[in-house]
């Protein structure tokens, strides 16, 4: 039955602006902070703001075809604008990008539960981790928006606080073990410790970060009222950045030297560990560990609808289209499951350096997938019946400049022998999928050839 096929538009519009936020915070901020800082130092806080202003285009240019083509996501719009072959790839990079976002999450929240449980595994935390989160994500749409609201308005809140504590504390307002703390941005090598190649460096960890912003692009489907929301979402994305990326950042490299951070511990709870305030630290450490739960929770729900949409389009297999009662992919989320276990196990193997090493696979996939949302919108343009309220300003030229930098910033890292390993592993994603969308278009084919020929035979 069609009922069967369809999911539930169950998100409301606080849903959505919060789903917005919970993607872009986690631990690309409250863990991959201390690899910024150590690549960079204070610099850092242009990489983000140059980063933000990216993302600002690609999800204007997103919010903008939604807009045209509502009840398409992002895999349906790359699918309309370059057909079966560059969605099939995209589809599939972005489903994997999730599932090994998800993966770092979860493991990030194994890491901040050794915090409190030192001598407990890694890989043990991190399962029990998972469960919960993929337990969250059999319930209604509704309700993984509900679950995801309250753990976006926690590490929201908690930011907000670390901003409003850090400030006092760096002006003189509350009392700290803390001495000159603005000697901070200019010892220790300067504002710029490793020059401009530094800064430039920093990226790819920033794109990890931003990454997630695009699912309010995924979450489209299930929406209310979507030509109406995603505006307002895009509208504040810039001020976002400032607020939740460049604000922390400053405060951590005033109340600490910026090579003092370790990368054992969040730099926010080592800041807060620093500044003598009792108790401090212990919450900080539940907010992150709430946050990156909250990114994780994210990561299920995009990858499992990614799934489904692809299942829809031919570039999957058809049983990912199965809908539970509740109104979820079922069989979708439980491959993740599947995929998400092997994460893990992979924590098992190589507690040590797990998490550095996955965090700079989804900085490339983040950057192409971006890259086809400004295609996509280049290609589309022209063949919109009548033009948006919202759309890009100064088309196709701002369009044009996100797309070439996306493209420069990536090749720059493909050739940089420093990501060796994330390049490789990119690269030769890249190429097995090119290979499979082949031999699944073909499959297509021949599938559409049998069904027509059944129902045109007497």
């Amino acid at each position: 039955m069609e009922k069967d096929q369809t999911l539930k538009k169950g998100l409301l519009p606080r849903h959505v602006q919060f789903i917005a936020l919970a993607g872009m915070i986690g631990t690309g901020i409250f863990k991959g902070s201390s690899d910024t800082l150590n690549i960079a130092g204070p610099s850092v806080v242009i990489a983000y703001l140059l980063g933000g202003l990216l993302l600002f285009i690609v999800m204007t240019a997103l919010a903008e075809m939604a807009i045209v083509y509502p009840n398409l996501n992002v895999q349906h719009l790359v699918y309309k604008a370059f057909g079966f072959h560059i969605s099939f790839i995209v589809g599939w990079l972005y489903w994997i990008n999730w599932i090994v976002v998800t993966v770092v999450e979860i493991l990030a929240a194994g890491s901040f539960l050794k915090y409190w449980f030192p001598t407990v595994p890694l890989w043990l935390l991190s399962l029990l981790c998972m469960v919960l989160i993929v337990g969250m994500n059999l319930f209604q749409v509704k309700y993984y928006g509900e679950i995801e609201f309250w753990f976006a308005g926690i590490k929201i809140f908690a930011l907000i606080a670390f901003i409003l504590l850090g400030f006092g504390i760096l002006f003189g307002i509350i009392p700290s073990n803390i001495d000159d703390p603005f000697s901070n941005y200019t010892a220790h090598g300067g504002f710029f410790p490793y020059g401009i190649g530094g800064m430039l460096s920093a990226f790819l960890v920033v794109m990890f970060s931003y990454g997630g912003a695009e699912l309010i692009g995924v979450a489209v489907t299930e929406t209310k009222d979507a030509e109406k929301v995603l505006p307002k979402v895009i509208k504040g994305t810039m001020w976002r950045v400032i607020l939740f990326y460049m604000l922390p950042i400053l405060i951590i490299c005033g109340l600490m030297p910026w090579n003092q951070v370790t990368g054992e511990d969040s730099p926010f709870v080592q800041v807060l560990s620093i500044t003598g305030l009792p108790g401090a630290a212990h919450i900080m450490n539940f907010v992150l560990i709430t946050a990156v739960l909250s990114a994780a929770n994210s990561g299920i729900y995009a990858t499992s609808r990614t799934l489904y949409s692809m299942a829809q389009n031919g570039e999957a297999p058809k049983r990912f289209l199965k809908i539970s009662k509740q109104g979820i992919p079922i069989n979708c989320i439980t491959v993740t499951a599947i995929c998400i276990l092997f994460g893990v196990f992979l924590a098992y193997m190589t507690p040590d350096r797990v998490i550095s090493y996955l965090m700079t696979i989804p900085g490339f996939t983040i950057i192409l997938l971006w890259t086809s949302i400004c295609l996509a919108q280049l290609k589309l343009r022209s063949q919109y019946k009548e033009k948006p309220y919202f759309q890009v300003k100064w088309f196709p030229y701002t369009t044009i400049v996100a797309t070439v930098s996306l493209l420069v910033i990536f090749f720059s890292f493909i050739f940089n022998k420093k990501n060796m390993i994330g390049s490789t592993v990119c690269l030769v994603i890249l190429a097995l999928l090119t290979i499979f969308s082949f031999m699944n278009k073909n499959r297509k084919e021949k599938s559409d050839k049998n069904n027509k020929d059944k129902v045109e035979s007497p």
